[in-house]
């Protein structure tokens, strides 16, 4: 089935408008599309900006029974942008430097597993894990809405979220 969803998702992105934006749920897992003013994503990404700094110090000093800290990362290859889970990732002088954690679907400037640098302005969302399960992510809540009862089930089993 995962195949499935897989080719049906690459489909859709081949045919997208190139307003469209394609964002990831996890590491692994299946890319929805959503239009670039999409009302809700807005809202999930403001409410995770809004909390950036906050993140960005735990993950510099992580409490017992935290792990899998990660930003997700807007990367544009010309009209067509898609966002990304970066683990791990670090500050560096200019910004943040960290490893692609998803197949790209719709760009096709960068490969899963590269190094890239991005700065402040390219984050769109963080989460980690506290316990087992997933803090933050506030885009992936956003994303179940738009699957399947059954898929968004089995994500939010699998990865532990909360939403």
């Amino acid at each position: 089935m995962k195949l499935a969803v897989r080719t049906m998702m690459s489909l859709m992105l081949a045919l997208a408008p190139g307003l469209a934006g394609a964002q990831a749920t996890d590491p692994g897992d299946k890319t929805v599309i959503f239009a670039k003013d999409d009302p809700e994503m807005a809202v999930a990404t403001a409410k995770a900006l809004a909390s950036l700094d906050e993140f960005l110090a735990l993950a510099e000093a992580p409490p017992s029974g935290t792990d899998r800290f990660k930003l997700k990362v807007e990367v544009l290859d010309g009209n067509v942008s898609e966002h990304f889970w970066v683990i791990p990732f670090r500050r560096t002088e200019t910004g943040f430097v960290g490893i692609l954690a998803n197949q790209p679907e719709a760009v096709r400037n960068v490969v899963l597993g590269q190094n890239i640098e991005f700065t402040r302005d390219d984050v769109s969302d963080w989460g980690y894990r506290r316990d087992g399960r997933q803090v933050g992510s506030f885009t992936v809540c956003v994303m179940f809405k738009r699957m399947s009862q059954e898929e968004a089930d089995y994500l939010r089993d699998k990865s532990g979220y909360d939403c």
